[in-house]
């Protein structure tokens, strides 16, 4: 079995520690993963805890940002927090689209935590065949 070990890991832990959660002015980044998969692109966002109603995706012109935000569980008067480690607070990526995709047929899902936007491509940037005419669609111009 392979593992992936990160010796910055703790670094990192501790680092988010100190800088505190994200606010809407300095957002925490969120992980994510894109790829091609047939005339789309799909990127998929990990937002757990986080409701459908807390997600905010804008695109202006080809600049594509989504904002999300975490915000602690409601608990009773009496509950004492012995330890927190998940991250609350905002959270935000923004990615620039290439041309050749279809900004105004973006899909958004969201499902077990994960935020999946479906990008298909533009018709115009999809490789398509030319016909090459012969014989008698020829003119000739005379001056």
């Amino acid at each position: 079995m392979l593992m992936r070990t990160d010796p910055f890991r703790e670094l990192d832990r501790l680092a988010q520690q100190l800088t505190g959660p994200g606010t809407w002015t300095r957002p925490a980044a969120m992980p994510m993963d894109a790829y091609r998969e047939g005339d789309e692109y799909v990127v998929a966002f990990d937002l757990p805890g986080v409701s459908a109603d807390a997600i905010d995706i804008d695109v202006e012109r080809n600049m594509l940002t989504v904002r999300a935000e975490r915000r602690p569980a409601a608990k009773a008067d009496d509950v004492k927090m012995e330890l927190s480690e998940r991250p609350l607070g905002v959270f935000s990526r923004q990615i620039v689209l290439a041309d050749t995709l279809d900004t105004e047929q973006i899909q958004a899902d969201y499902d077990a935590g994960v935020l999946t936007l479906r990008i298909p491509i533009a018709e115009r940037a999809k490789p398509r065949k030319i016909t090459v005419g012969v014989g008698s669609g020829r003119k000739q111009i005379s001056l």
